[in-house]
């Protein structure tokens, strides 16, 4: 889906110069968060800026790292045997994320580990464990979110969603490593 979002200057009423300064470090800084791209565009003869992102690419591999938007990455593992369905389970993780926390998928790592040795409670019922690690958008929301589309998820499967625990850690930017470095540089 091409997304397309026009900023008409000519009919943003501002108090004063320093709030439309303000609003444009804005713009600034998540053109930097999530790669968009500006461009000057002219709509109905009227001057403005377009911001665009189509499907999402990653940002270059050599862009600074502290520019890009991180990682969310799950690792799950279950006591269950997912079968041929656990492609499918793994990607549609990797939806809920994208989803729950406006992280582009092409950053989203997904581990899942079925037939595992695990047990909750004492018992060897079905059930599973998970740790989710991101930089930023770790928050009460998200997490809800992402625990309740992985239990429809593993629930076909016998995993009751009060028989799993997923842990959420918000991880700092020198924390996590890509492309040999880390995300802050």
């Amino acid at each position: 889906a091409h997304i397309d979002i026009y900023i008409r200057f000519e009919r943003m009423r501002y108090n004063s110069n320093s709030q439309l300064t303000i609003f444009l470090i804005y713009l600034v800084s998540i053109r930097n968060a999530f790669c968009f791209t500006t461009r000057p565009i002219s709509v109905e003869s009227k001057s403005c800026t377009s911001l665009s992102m189509s499907h999402f690419t990653p940002c270059e591999l050599n862009a600074h790292p502290s520019s890009l938007p991180g990682d969310p990455s799950l690792i799950l593992v279950t006591n269950v045997d997912l079968g041929d369905k656990k492609l499918d389970i793994m990607k549609a993780c990797s939806k809920a994320i994208e989803a729950a926390t406006g992280k582009p998928e092409a950053y989203i790592g997904v581990s899942v580990s079925d037939k595992a040795d695990v047990i909750f409670g004492g018992s060897a019922d079905p059930c599973a464990l998970g740790n989710l690690y991101s930089i930023g958008a770790i928050s009460m929301e998200s997490n809800g979110a992402i625990h309740s589309a992985i239990s429809d998820l593993l629930s076909p499967h016998g995993v009751d969603a009060s028989r799993m625990y997923i842990n959420y850690f918000d991880m700092d930017r020198a924390n996590v490593g890509w492309n040999r470095k880390t995300f802050a540089g």
